[in-house]
Protein backbone atom coordinates (compact mmCIF):
# COMPACT_ATOMS: atom_id res chain seq x y z
CA UNK A 1 0.00 0.00 0.00
CA UNK A 2 1.47 3.61 -0.83
CA UNK A 3 0.55 5.73 1.55
CA UNK A 4 1.53 9.28 -0.45
CA UNK A 5 1.88 10.10 -4.03
CA UNK A 6 2.85 13.20 -5.28
CA UNK A 7 1.87 13.73 -9.36
CA UNK A 8 3.47 16.93 -11.29
CA UNK A 9 1.82 19.49 -12.62
CA UNK A 10 1.33 19.53 -16.10
CA UNK A 11 3.36 21.71 -18.17
CA UNK A 12 0.05 23.83 -19.36
CA UNK A 13 -0.94 24.34 -14.88
CA UNK A 14 0.21 27.05 -13.54
CA UNK A 15 2.24 25.88 -10.41
CA UNK A 16 -0.07 26.50 -7.76
CA UNK A 17 -0.21 25.67 -3.76
CA UNK A 18 -1.72 21.71 -4.72
CA UNK A 19 -5.00 20.48 -3.50
CA UNK A 20 -4.96 17.72 -1.19
CA UNK A 21 -6.86 14.66 -2.03
CA UNK A 22 -7.46 11.62 0.29
CA UNK A 23 -8.78 8.00 -1.38
CA UNK A 24 -9.76 5.76 0.45
CA UNK A 25 -10.64 1.82 -0.67
CA UNK A 26 -9.79 -1.58 0.68
CA UNK A 27 -9.21 -2.90 -2.46
CA UNK A 28 -5.52 -1.98 -3.93
CA UNK A 29 -6.47 -2.28 -7.23
CA UNK A 30 -8.96 -0.14 -6.92
CA UNK A 31 -6.33 2.88 -5.49
CA UNK A 32 -4.56 2.13 -8.22
CA UNK A 33 -7.02 3.10 -10.98
CA UNK A 34 -7.74 6.36 -9.05
CA UNK A 35 -3.55 7.28 -8.99
CA UNK A 36 -3.78 6.62 -12.46
CA UNK A 37 -7.06 8.10 -13.43
CA UNK A 38 -6.11 11.46 -11.63
CA UNK A 39 -2.27 11.57 -13.09
CA UNK A 40 -1.25 14.25 -14.80
CA UNK A 41 -3.71 16.65 -12.02
CA UNK A 42 -2.73 19.51 -9.68
CA UNK A 43 -3.16 17.12 -6.35
CA UNK A 44 -1.16 16.08 -3.04
CA UNK A 45 -2.65 12.68 -3.06
CA UNK A 46 -2.95 10.52 -0.25
CA UNK A 47 -4.23 7.35 0.03
CA UNK A 48 -5.49 4.45 2.66
CA UNK A 49 -7.29 1.10 2.78
CA UNK A 50 -9.61 1.76 5.71
CA UNK A 51 -11.33 4.00 8.02
CA UNK A 52 -8.94 3.80 10.69
CA UNK A 53 -5.61 4.93 8.69
CA UNK A 54 -7.62 7.32 6.37
CA UNK A 55 -8.53 9.63 10.03
CA UNK A 56 -4.85 8.97 11.11
CA UNK A 57 -4.28 10.78 7.55
CA UNK A 58 -6.78 13.38 8.03
CA UNK A 59 -5.16 14.24 11.67
CA UNK A 60 -1.48 14.53 9.77
CA UNK A 61 -2.73 16.57 7.07
CA UNK A 62 -4.42 19.07 5.49
CA UNK A 63 -6.83 17.28 3.59
CA UNK A 64 -9.21 19.13 1.21
CA UNK A 65 -11.37 16.47 -0.84
CA UNK A 66 -12.05 12.77 0.26
CA UNK A 67 -13.10 10.48 -1.81
CA UNK A 68 -14.01 6.76 -0.46
CA UNK A 69 -15.54 3.52 -0.98
CA UNK A 70 -19.28 2.75 0.40
CA UNK A 71 -18.43 -1.08 1.14
CA UNK A 72 -15.23 -1.71 3.27
CA UNK A 73 -14.96 -4.01 6.11
CA UNK A 74 -14.72 -2.48 9.47
CA UNK A 75 -15.76 0.95 9.11
CA UNK A 76 -17.48 1.44 5.97
CA UNK A 77 -17.72 4.79 3.40
CA UNK A 78 -20.57 6.19 5.13
CA UNK A 79 -19.37 5.87 8.67
CA UNK A 80 -16.26 7.61 7.85
CA UNK A 81 -17.66 10.34 6.12
CA UNK A 82 -19.71 10.90 8.99
CA UNK A 83 -16.83 10.80 11.07
CA UNK A 84 -14.93 13.39 8.89
CA UNK A 85 -17.91 15.74 8.44
CA UNK A 86 -18.13 15.98 12.16
CA UNK A 87 -14.38 16.08 12.84
CA UNK A 88 -13.42 17.99 9.65
CA UNK A 89 -16.19 20.19 8.20
CA UNK A 90 -14.57 22.07 5.45
CA UNK A 91 -13.12 18.72 4.06
CA UNK A 92 -15.34 17.97 1.06
CA UNK A 93 -16.75 14.27 0.77
CA UNK A 94 -17.13 12.00 -2.66
CA UNK A 95 -18.79 8.48 -2.08
CA UNK A 96 -18.02 5.40 -4.40
CA UNK A 97 -20.97 3.17 -4.95
CA UNK A 98 -21.80 0.31 -7.23
CA UNK A 99 -25.22 1.24 -9.10
CA UNK A 100 -27.04 -0.92 -7.22
CA UNK A 101 -26.23 0.27 -3.41
CA UNK A 102 -29.05 2.92 -3.49
CA UNK A 103 -29.30 3.03 0.09
CA UNK A 104 -25.95 3.99 0.77
CA UNK A 105 -25.59 7.00 -1.41
CA UNK A 106 -29.02 8.04 0.48
CA UNK A 107 -27.34 6.87 3.85
CA UNK A 108 -24.41 8.66 2.74
CA UNK A 109 -26.49 12.11 1.64
CA UNK A 110 -28.13 11.71 5.31
CA UNK A 111 -25.16 11.28 6.99
CA UNK A 112 -22.14 12.17 5.68
CA UNK A 113 -23.06 15.41 4.04
CA UNK A 114 -21.54 14.31 0.64
CA UNK A 115 -20.50 16.62 -1.96
CA UNK A 116 -21.33 14.10 -4.53
CA UNK A 117 -21.23 10.60 -5.44
CA UNK A 118 -19.29 8.60 -7.85
CA UNK A 119 -20.68 5.34 -9.41
CA UNK A 120 -18.60 2.12 -10.09
CA UNK A 121 -17.33 1.75 -12.68
CA UNK A 122 -16.23 5.25 -13.05
CA UNK A 123 -15.76 7.36 -16.37
CA UNK A 124 -12.13 8.73 -15.92
CA UNK A 125 -13.34 11.98 -17.60
CA UNK A 126 -16.48 12.62 -14.98
CA UNK A 127 -14.17 11.57 -12.09
CA UNK A 128 -11.74 14.09 -12.91
CA UNK A 129 -14.36 16.52 -13.38
CA UNK A 130 -15.84 15.62 -10.28
CA UNK A 131 -12.51 16.53 -8.89
CA UNK A 132 -12.05 19.57 -10.34
CA UNK A 133 -15.45 20.82 -9.41
CA UNK A 134 -15.07 19.70 -5.73
CA UNK A 135 -11.51 21.37 -5.59
CA UNK A 136 -12.29 24.89 -7.68
CA UNK A 137 -15.50 24.98 -4.84
CA UNK A 138 -13.22 23.66 -2.03
CA UNK A 139 -11.17 26.83 -3.10
CA UNK A 140 -13.74 29.13 -4.06
CA UNK A 141 -15.09 28.79 -0.65
CA UNK A 142 -11.92 28.84 1.13
CA UNK A 143 -11.02 32.16 -0.49
CA UNK A 144 -14.19 33.47 0.18
CA UNK A 145 -13.79 32.62 3.71
CA UNK A 146 -10.41 34.60 3.52
CA UNK A 147 -11.99 37.85 1.68
CA UNK A 148 -14.49 37.36 4.98
CA UNK A 149 -11.74 37.40 7.36
CA UNK A 150 -10.21 40.33 5.87
CA UNK A 151 -13.25 42.29 5.14
CA UNK A 152 -13.38 41.65 9.20
CA UNK A 153 -10.48 42.79 9.78
CA UNK A 154 -10.69 45.70 7.73
CA UNK A 155 -14.02 46.94 9.55
CA UNK A 156 -12.73 46.27 13.00
CA UNK A 157 -9.78 48.10 12.09
CA UNK A 158 -12.13 50.78 10.73
CA UNK A 159 -14.27 50.81 13.48
CA UNK A 160 -11.48 51.64 15.33
CA UNK A 161 -10.39 54.07 13.67
CA UNK A 162 -13.26 56.35 12.86
CA UNK A 163 -14.10 55.53 17.64
CA UNK A 164 -10.50 56.93 17.46
CA UNK A 165 -11.53 60.02 15.07
CA UNK A 166 -14.61 60.71 16.71
CA UNK A 167 -12.68 60.84 19.99
CA UNK A 168 -10.62 63.15 18.30
CA UNK A 169 -13.14 65.42 16.85
CA UNK A 170 -15.24 65.15 20.16
CA UNK A 171 -12.02 65.99 22.19
CA UNK A 172 -11.41 69.26 19.68
CA UNK A 173 -14.86 70.24 19.21
CA UNK A 174 -14.89 70.38 23.03
CA UNK A 175 -11.97 72.61 22.55
CA UNK A 176 -13.08 74.79 19.98
CA UNK A 177 -16.36 75.24 21.93
CA UNK A 178 -14.55 75.76 25.43
CA UNK A 179 -12.53 78.64 23.55
CA UNK A 180 -15.77 80.00 21.45
CA UNK A 181 -17.54 80.22 24.41
CA UNK A 182 -14.22 82.28 25.95
CA UNK A 183 -14.64 84.27 23.00
CA UNK A 184 -17.85 85.10 23.41
CA UNK A 185 -17.80 85.85 27.24
CA UNK A 186 -14.81 88.17 26.47
CA UNK A 187 -16.89 89.71 23.63
CA UNK A 188 -20.03 90.37 25.72
CA UNK A 189 -17.52 91.52 28.45
CA UNK A 190 -16.08 93.68 25.47
CA UNK A 191 -19.82 95.06 24.16
CA UNK A 192 -20.80 95.53 28.13
CA UNK A 193 -18.23 97.63 28.95
CA UNK A 194 -18.24 99.46 25.34
CA UNK A 195 -21.91 100.19 26.48
CA UNK A 196 -21.06 101.68 29.46
CA UNK A 197 -18.22 103.73 28.77
CA UNK A 198 -20.70 105.06 25.92
CA UNK A 199 -23.25 106.56 28.59
CA UNK A 200 -21.30 107.61 30.74
CA UNK A 201 -19.21 109.39 27.91
CA UNK A 202 -22.85 110.52 26.07
CA UNK A 203 -24.17 111.41 29.90
CA UNK A 204 -20.80 113.90 30.17
CA UNK A 205 -21.46 115.58 26.83
CA UNK A 206 -25.35 116.04 27.68
CA UNK A 207 -24.47 118.34 29.92
CA UNK A 208 -24.04 120.82 27.02
CA UNK A 209 -27.75 120.64 26.46
CA UNK A 210 -30.38 122.20 28.47
CA UNK A 211 -32.21 120.67 31.46
CA UNK A 212 -35.04 120.15 29.02
CA UNK A 213 -33.15 118.50 26.21
CA UNK A 214 -31.44 115.95 28.37
CA UNK A 215 -33.98 113.35 27.51
CA UNK A 216 -31.71 110.14 27.12
CA UNK A 217 -32.08 108.95 30.16
CA UNK A 218 -35.53 109.02 30.64
CA UNK A 219 -35.67 107.59 27.22
CA UNK A 220 -33.65 104.93 27.95
CA UNK A 221 -35.81 103.97 30.63
CA UNK A 222 -38.65 103.34 28.67
CA UNK A 223 -37.38 101.68 26.03
CA UNK A 224 -35.25 99.07 28.31
CA UNK A 225 -38.93 98.41 30.14
CA UNK A 226 -40.44 97.93 26.99
CA UNK A 227 -37.78 95.66 25.67
CA UNK A 228 -37.87 93.81 28.69
CA UNK A 229 -41.57 93.00 28.47
CA UNK A 230 -40.90 92.68 24.24
CA UNK A 231 -37.34 90.86 23.87
CA UNK A 232 -36.33 91.18 20.78
CA UNK A 233 -32.70 89.83 19.60
CA UNK A 234 -29.97 90.69 21.49
CA UNK A 235 -27.90 92.86 19.25
CA UNK A 236 -30.93 94.68 18.53
CA UNK A 237 -31.99 95.43 21.88
CA UNK A 238 -28.47 96.77 22.04
CA UNK A 239 -28.68 99.14 18.88
CA UNK A 240 -31.48 100.51 20.39
CA UNK A 241 -30.95 100.86 23.91
CA UNK A 242 -27.04 102.45 22.59
CA UNK A 243 -29.21 105.00 19.82
CA UNK A 244 -31.31 105.85 22.59
CA UNK A 245 -28.29 107.49 24.39
CA UNK A 246 -27.04 108.98 21.50
CA UNK A 247 -29.63 109.85 19.55
CA UNK A 248 -28.72 113.70 20.65
CA UNK A 249 -25.26 114.25 19.53
CA UNK A 250 -25.83 115.92 16.27
CA UNK A 251 -27.35 118.66 18.48
CA UNK A 252 -24.39 119.39 20.61
CA UNK A 253 -23.38 122.02 17.81
CA UNK A 254 -26.39 124.10 18.12
CA UNK A 255 -25.93 127.27 19.68
CA UNK A 256 -28.01 128.38 22.49
CA UNK A 257 -30.73 130.01 20.59
CA UNK A 258 -31.17 127.01 18.45
CA UNK A 259 -31.93 124.97 21.20
CA UNK A 260 -33.85 126.98 22.88
CA UNK A 261 -36.82 126.62 20.24
CA UNK A 262 -38.88 123.65 19.99
CA UNK A 263 -38.79 121.40 16.30
CA UNK A 264 -42.01 123.35 14.88
CA UNK A 265 -40.86 126.65 15.27
CA UNK A 266 -37.74 126.06 13.17
CA UNK A 267 -37.53 127.41 10.43
CA UNK A 268 -35.18 128.52 7.39
CA UNK A 269 -31.36 127.72 8.21
CA UNK A 270 -32.26 126.20 11.56
CA UNK A 271 -34.30 124.26 9.97
CA UNK A 272 -31.53 122.91 7.94
CA UNK A 273 -29.70 122.32 10.58
CA UNK A 274 -32.50 120.41 12.43
CA UNK A 275 -33.19 117.85 9.41
CA UNK A 276 -28.99 117.20 8.96
CA UNK A 277 -28.60 115.87 13.00
CA UNK A 278 -30.10 112.81 12.22
CA UNK A 279 -27.13 112.00 9.74
CA UNK A 280 -24.62 113.99 11.30
CA UNK A 281 -24.50 111.38 14.42
CA UNK A 282 -24.03 108.47 11.74
CA UNK A 283 -21.23 110.20 9.95
CA UNK A 284 -19.90 110.43 13.90
CA UNK A 285 -20.52 106.82 14.45
CA UNK A 286 -20.04 104.55 11.34
CA UNK A 287 -16.23 104.60 12.28
CA UNK A 288 -16.84 102.95 15.65
CA UNK A 289 -18.08 99.37 14.39
CA UNK A 290 -19.77 98.59 17.70
CA UNK A 291 -22.11 101.53 17.15
CA UNK A 292 -22.94 101.12 13.38
CA UNK A 293 -26.18 99.19 14.11
CA UNK A 294 -26.94 102.25 16.92
CA UNK A 295 -25.95 104.90 13.84
CA UNK A 296 -28.42 103.55 11.05
CA UNK A 297 -31.58 103.45 13.92
CA UNK A 298 -30.51 107.42 14.63
CA UNK A 299 -30.04 107.97 10.91
CA UNK A 300 -33.88 106.99 10.40
CA UNK A 301 -36.15 107.59 13.49
CA UNK A 302 -37.24 110.51 11.85
CA UNK A 303 -38.59 108.62 8.96
CA UNK A 304 -42.61 108.80 9.15
CA UNK A 305 -44.87 106.21 8.30
CA UNK A 306 -46.53 107.86 5.56
CA UNK A 307 -43.10 108.81 3.77
CA UNK A 308 -42.80 112.13 4.26
CA UNK A 309 -40.05 112.43 7.16
CA UNK A 310 -36.57 112.59 6.67
CA UNK A 311 -33.30 112.27 5.33
CA UNK A 312 -34.48 109.25 2.88
CA UNK A 313 -38.37 109.85 2.98
CA UNK A 314 -38.69 106.08 3.62
CA UNK A 315 -42.18 104.44 4.54
CA UNK A 316 -43.60 101.37 6.17
CA UNK A 317 -41.63 98.63 6.76
CA UNK A 318 -39.10 99.89 4.65
CA UNK A 319 -38.19 102.15 8.11
CA UNK A 320 -36.09 99.66 10.49
CA UNK A 321 -38.08 98.34 13.00
CA UNK A 322 -35.78 99.77 15.73
CA UNK A 323 -35.66 103.41 14.28
CA UNK A 324 -39.78 102.61 14.55
CA UNK A 325 -39.52 102.08 18.02
CA UNK A 326 -37.11 104.42 18.51
CA UNK A 327 -39.07 107.63 17.35
CA UNK A 328 -42.14 106.31 19.45
CA UNK A 329 -39.92 106.46 22.50
CA UNK A 330 -38.32 110.00 21.77
CA UNK A 331 -41.45 111.69 20.24
CA UNK A 332 -43.00 110.12 23.73
CA UNK A 333 -40.84 112.13 25.57
CA UNK A 334 -39.91 115.41 24.10
CA UNK A 335 -43.90 115.79 23.94
CA UNK A 336 -43.68 116.45 27.71
CA UNK A 337 -40.47 118.43 27.51
CA UNK A 338 -41.94 120.73 25.29
CA UNK A 339 -39.46 119.68 22.97
CA UNK A 340 -41.66 119.37 19.51
CA UNK A 341 -44.30 121.91 20.31
CA UNK A 342 -43.81 124.97 21.50
CA UNK A 343 -45.54 123.73 25.00
CA UNK A 344 -45.57 120.66 26.96
CA UNK A 345 -48.24 118.33 26.47
CA UNK A 346 -49.02 116.39 29.93
CA UNK A 347 -48.41 112.20 29.88
CA UNK A 348 -51.46 111.38 28.59
CA UNK A 349 -52.21 114.15 25.50
CA UNK A 350 -48.74 112.20 24.63
CA UNK A 351 -49.83 109.04 24.42
CA UNK A 352 -52.99 110.02 22.38
CA UNK A 353 -50.90 112.35 19.86
CA UNK A 354 -49.28 109.01 19.19
CA UNK A 355 -52.32 107.19 18.85
CA UNK A 356 -53.95 110.01 16.89
CA UNK A 357 -50.98 109.69 14.19
CA UNK A 358 -50.60 106.30 13.89
CA UNK A 359 -50.69 105.36 10.29
CA UNK A 360 -49.06 108.76 9.32
CA UNK A 361 -46.10 109.27 11.63
CA UNK A 362 -45.41 106.09 13.10
CA UNK A 363 -46.11 102.20 12.73
CA UNK A 364 -49.88 101.92 13.68
CA UNK A 365 -49.29 98.15 14.86
CA UNK A 366 -46.08 99.05 17.35
CA UNK A 367 -47.69 102.30 17.96
CA UNK A 368 -50.60 100.69 19.36
CA UNK A 369 -48.37 98.31 21.14
CA UNK A 370 -46.28 101.16 22.53
CA UNK A 371 -48.87 103.00 23.58
CA UNK A 372 -50.71 100.15 25.40
CA UNK A 373 -47.53 99.39 27.29
CA UNK A 374 -46.79 103.11 28.49
CA UNK A 375 -50.52 103.26 29.22
CA UNK A 376 -50.21 99.69 31.82
CA UNK A 377 -46.74 100.10 33.40
CA UNK A 378 -45.78 103.57 33.12
CA UNK A 379 -41.77 103.11 32.70
CA UNK A 380 -41.37 107.00 32.24
CA UNK A 381 -42.34 107.40 35.31
CA UNK A 382 -39.39 105.34 36.80
CA UNK A 383 -41.59 103.16 39.37
CA UNK A 384 -39.84 99.73 39.15
CA UNK A 385 -41.77 99.15 41.94
CA UNK A 386 -43.74 95.69 40.96
CA UNK A 387 -46.50 96.41 43.49
CA UNK A 388 -47.36 100.06 41.86
CA UNK A 389 -50.10 99.51 39.03
CA UNK A 390 -50.53 102.61 36.74
CA UNK A 391 -54.14 102.33 36.19
CA UNK A 392 -56.88 104.52 33.74
CA UNK A 393 -59.84 106.19 36.08
CA UNK A 394 -61.92 103.49 34.85
CA UNK A 395 -59.82 100.84 36.44
CA UNK A 396 -59.28 102.26 40.02
CA UNK A 397 -60.63 101.33 43.03
CA UNK A 398 -61.96 102.49 46.30
CA UNK A 399 -58.98 101.74 48.77
CA UNK A 400 -56.37 101.66 46.52
CA UNK A 401 -53.69 104.43 47.31
CA UNK A 402 -51.76 106.99 45.04
CA UNK A 403 -48.06 106.71 45.01
CA UNK A 404 -47.27 109.44 43.21
CA UNK A 405 -49.02 113.14 42.75
CA UNK A 406 -51.55 113.61 40.19
CA UNK A 407 -51.90 117.08 38.48
CA UNK A 408 -54.51 118.34 35.89
CA UNK A 409 -53.18 118.63 32.16
CA UNK A 410 -53.18 123.11 33.42
CA UNK A 411 -50.38 121.72 36.20
CA UNK A 412 -52.89 121.62 39.39
CA UNK A 413 -52.63 118.93 42.14
CA UNK A 414 -55.81 117.00 41.91
CA UNK A 415 -54.26 114.02 44.26
CA UNK A 416 -51.43 114.21 47.01
CA UNK A 417 -49.16 110.69 47.06
CA UNK A 418 -50.34 108.72 49.76
CA UNK A 419 -54.21 109.54 49.05
CA UNK A 420 -57.04 106.79 49.76
CA UNK A 421 -59.09 106.46 46.85
CA UNK A 422 -62.90 106.86 47.36
CA UNK A 423 -65.47 105.81 45.12
CA UNK A 424 -66.57 109.96 45.38
CA UNK A 425 -63.09 110.86 44.79
CA UNK A 426 -62.59 108.52 41.42
CA UNK A 427 -66.08 109.72 40.44
CA UNK A 428 -64.37 113.63 40.80
CA UNK A 429 -60.98 112.31 39.16
CA UNK A 430 -63.99 111.40 36.10
CA UNK A 431 -65.13 114.46 35.78
CA UNK A 432 -62.05 116.72 35.37
CA UNK A 433 -61.09 114.29 32.33
CA UNK A 434 -64.72 114.73 31.20
CA UNK A 435 -64.19 118.78 31.52
CA UNK A 436 -60.17 118.61 30.53
CA UNK A 437 -60.68 116.83 27.86
CA UNK A 438 -57.70 114.43 28.94
CA UNK A 439 -57.04 111.12 30.23
CA UNK A 440 -55.10 110.59 33.17
CA UNK A 441 -52.90 107.60 34.38
CA UNK A 442 -52.66 107.31 38.10
CA UNK A 443 -49.96 105.01 39.48
CA UNK A 444 -51.67 103.56 42.58
CA UNK A 445 -50.86 100.29 45.01
CA UNK A 446 -53.77 98.07 46.07
CA UNK A 447 -54.98 98.09 50.26
CA UNK A 448 -52.52 97.24 52.12
CA UNK A 449 -49.49 97.03 50.31
CA UNK A 450 -48.20 100.32 51.81
CA UNK A 451 -48.54 102.09 55.31
CA UNK A 452 -51.13 105.00 55.21
CA UNK A 453 -49.12 109.05 54.62
CA UNK A 454 -50.64 112.39 55.29
CA UNK A 455 -53.34 112.69 53.43
CA UNK A 456 -54.71 116.10 51.72
CA UNK A 457 -58.38 116.47 50.70
CA UNK A 458 -59.02 117.79 47.52
CA UNK A 459 -62.78 118.27 47.69
CA UNK A 460 -62.33 122.10 47.44
CA UNK A 461 -60.23 121.44 43.77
Amino acid sequence: MTDTAMLSPSPTTPVAEPACVLLVDDEPNVLSALTRALRGEHYHLLTATDGDRALALMDEHSVDVVISDSKMPGMDGVALLSRIQAAYPRCLRLLLTGHHDLSAVIQAINEGHIYHYIAKPWRDDDLRLSLRQAVALQQSERERERLEAVTQAQNDALKRFNADLEARVAARTAELKQLADWLDAANQALEHSYETATRVFSSLLYQRLPPAHQTHHQIGNVLRAFLDHHPVEERLRRDVLMAASLYNLGKLSWDDHLLGLSSEKMFGDDRVRYLAYPTSVEDLLMALEPLQGAAKLIRHHQERWNGSGFPGHLHDEAIPWGARLLRLAIDFIELQHGLMLDREVSRNNALMLLKKLAGRVYDPELSQVFVAFCTDHAPDMGMADASVMALGTDKLQAGMRLVRDLYSGAGHLLLNEGRELTQGLIDKLIRFETAEDERYTVLVREPGQEDKVDEAPIEST
